[in-house]
């Protein structure tokens, strides 16, 4: 990796934590779109939470063969590691429409559309059987609340809602 993208990682890195609306969510991550999968694999950034979250959805019996949401899918890390683990029938949204360029080519996704999880989720009540969500409920990124709640509004009875949360935006019930 040279100096160069290094330090464009670096400059990514610092935006993504200054975030004040979903425009500015949007236009970083646009601008980041066609490099952020070498960025966070091979700048000492040591992600596994789409492999990790792919095995949590097989290891709690999650529908693999029935519907999934990928809420803030980005680039389709989590696509590929839940297509690797036989899924087949994937959705995804993401605020960025250069992430979801860049997802598109992933070939795996059924439907991909611009979407700010930051207010109602334009989806049917019980739509899918599993939901994922990796990498946005971050600092400065997408709150729990009203996400968490669109989330258990659109998935099935009995579905499964998977997602990574940073402690710091954790809120808890007690």
């Amino acid at each position: 990796m040279s100096a160069d993208a290094g330090t464009n990682v670096s400059m990514f890195l610092q935006s993504i934590h200054a975030i004040s609306s979903p425009d500015d969510c949007s236009a970083i991550y646009d601008r980041w779109a066609n490099t952020y999968d070498i960025d966070v694999r091979h700048a000492g950034v040591d992600y596994v939470a789409p492999t990790v979250t792919a095995q949590a959805v097989v290891a709690a019996n999650g529908n693999i063969a029935g519907s999934i949401l990928d809420a803030g899918c980005g680039t389709g890390l989590v696509v590929v590691a839940l297509s690797q683990a036989g899924a087949k029938n994937i959705d995804g949204i993401d605020i960025s429409s250069g992430m979801l360029d860049v997802a598109r080519g992933t070939g795996i996704y059924k439907d991909l559309s611009v979407v700010d999880m930051s207010v109602v989720i334009d989806k049917r009540d019980q739509s899918y059987d599993v939901i994922t969500c990796v990498g946005t409920f971050t600092e400065a990124h997408v709150s729990p609340v009203p996400a968490f709640r669109e989330f258990v509004r659109i998935v099935k009875r009995d579905g499964l809602v998977v997602a990574t949360v940073l402690d710091d935006v954790w809120v808890s019930g007690e």
